[in-house]
């Protein structure tokens, strides 16, 4: 069987559990010490650096502002709900984030942040002189140091001089806002390969590559990580999405340590399937502020911490020890 863990946990007993539950990082715990008589456990030193890491405000790493771009090339993959969720998990660790999202005509990280309604001006607007950049960004009421920015209206086509450097400009203008600079813009790119891909990645300097554990998503995955690498973008993390333990097991899906050899790339996290996933689409709410947390939003918290400190998941192959077999398994029991 095939189980994940962080660096920090050492032996998890299955593919999400592990001797320790991460708890939320705004609200640390404090430890009791341990009477001298009782002693302690293999696992309880790794538990207590688990809990010293996750109850602290995780350090940022690079320079600011880092712009990461959010992509796969296949669509329905998960690439907007995992930019609603990592930037929110980002303000909510007290970062400063703009999400921009660049898909042209078919946006809807508006509609998972449910911010469809107060969307009155684009970057088209901008460009234009219609209106100030200050106020086509979008500040989220829940987390005011998270704010959103859309390059076009929905069935509206962009003009023919837009392009990557346009976008650069935009990068440029956010950095020298009155406000301060922004600790992350995160760029939600479009399907495919072709003019929206091109004009997206220009201004990134990393990346996150979303992928499902399917022979299509892989070889499109395979097929961005080329092209990003060839636009000099040399700090690519992937994350799985829809990962489904029992199939697995039953060996209908690929793992995600079969995934990481086939793209060769560091895992940033491992999304589970949820149906959560729908539910919070359809209210607007993402994952991540759900309370109590589900599976999969505490998978995109973990993800955005990893992010911040630009460090990556460990994939680990464990072997279930063979049921032992009684007198009476000759009779099927």
């Amino acid at each position: 069987m095939l189980s994940l863990r962080p660096l920090s946990n050492p032996k998890p007993s299955s593919l999400y559990s592990s001797s320790f539950t991460p708890p939320n990082p705004l609200s640390p715990k404090t430890l009791k010490p341990i009477p001298p008589s009782s002693k302690p456990s293999r696992n309880f030193y790794p538990s207590i650096h688990s809990i010293l890491q996750y109850s602290r405000k995780p350090q940022l790493a690079g320079n600011t502002p880092r712009v990461v771009v959010i992509t796969s090339g296949k669509g329905g993959v998960g690439k907007t709900t995992t930019t609603a969720n990592i930037g929110l998990s980002l303000a909510r660790l007290g970062f400063s984030v703009v999400a921009i999202d660049c898909d042209v005509g078919l946006r809807n990280l508006d509609l998972l942040l449910g911010l469809e309604n107060r969307v009155n001006y684009t970057v088209v607007e901008v460009l234009n002189g219609d209106c100030r950049l200050d106020q086509a960004l979008v500040r989220d009421k829940r987390w005011s140091n998270f704010e959103l920015l859309c390059i076009s209206k929905p069935r509206s086509k962009l003009p023919m001089g837009f392009g990557g450097k346009a976008l650069v400009w935009l990068v440029d203008a956010l950095k020298a806002r009155d406000e301060g600079v922004p600790d992350f813009i995160i760029i939600d790119c479009p399907a495919g390969i072709d003019a929206g891909f091109i004009t997206a990645i220009t201004p990134a300097n990393e990346a996150v590559l979303v992928t499902t554990p399917d022979i299509t998503s892989l070889r499109d995955a395979d097929r961005v990580t080329g092209l990003l690498e060839c636009d000099g973008i040399r700090d690519i993390k992937m994350m799985v999405n829809r990962v489904r333990t029992d199939m697995i097991k039953g060996e209908d899906m690929m793992s995600v340590l079969d995934v990481q050899e086939m793209l060769g790339l560091p895992l940033l996290g491992v999304i589970p399937e949820d149906s959560e996933v729908i539910r919070s689409t359809n209210r607007g709410y993402p994952l991540v502020l759900n309370k109590p947390p589900a599976l999969a939003g505490l998978a995109f918290e973990q993800a955005a911490w990893r992010l911040v400190e630009q460090d990556s998941m460990e994939t680990v192959m464990l072997e279930e020890e063979p049921k032992k077999r009684g007198f009476f398994s000759f009779f099927g029991r």
